[in-house]
């Protein structure tokens, strides 16, 4: 079980898949991750790509973002996130995309978002694909990705996180 950080729904519990497919982004680095980024979300629309538990976009909810969205395919994610977005009750302000992030990703609009999360698989090239997807068609005022920490991902600040790091791309 995952819990919110802070804001509104501070303690809170968030269901996870039961599945080796996702690997949840550890509180300490979600903690970090959010400090960096707290000025940023009040009042903004978020999006969260390779959503698996929702746990980045339900922060943002708590913490004053308006509208989240979330992008994932793992049938057991899918059913997560909406059990999550009826926890919290927030189904409101929730839309979910049952489409590849890269896919969606590819046909965003400039400033679609204020901010953009993502939480790829460590294995694979998701990670770079998706900031270069980022830098030819800016998405968001800022664009924050987990990956291995071993991996070096062309971004504006990267912070590591013991096997973890989050890489940080701002819109030009």
């Amino acid at each position: 079980m995952l819990r919110i950080i802070a804001g509104e729904f501070k303690g809170r519990r968030l269901k996870t898949p039961a599945t080796d497919k996702v690997r949840p982004t550890a509180d300490r680095v979600r903690e970090a991750w959010f400090s960096i980024l707290q000025r940023s979300i009040s009042g903004a629309r978020v999006l969260d790509l390779f959503a698996g538990s929702g746990a980045l976009g339900f922060e943002a909810l708590s913490r004053g973002a308006v509208a989240a969205e979330f992008v994932e395919t793992h049938r057991s994610s899918l059913a997560v996130l909406k059990a999550n977005a009826a926890a919290l009750k927030v189904e409101d302000r929730v839309t979910i995309h049952r489409v590849d992030a890269l896919r969606f990703a590819e046909r965003l609009q400039p400033g679609q978002y204020d901010v953009a999360f993502a939480d790829p698989p460590y294995a694979g090239d998701h990670a770079a694909r998706l900031v270069a997807l980022f830098r030819a068609m800016p998405f968001a005022r800022v664009f924050a990705i987990e990956h291995a920490a071993d991996r070096r991902i062309p971004g504006d600040d990267t912070r590591r996180y013991g096997d973890s790091a989050v890489t940080f791309v701002y819109a030009p």
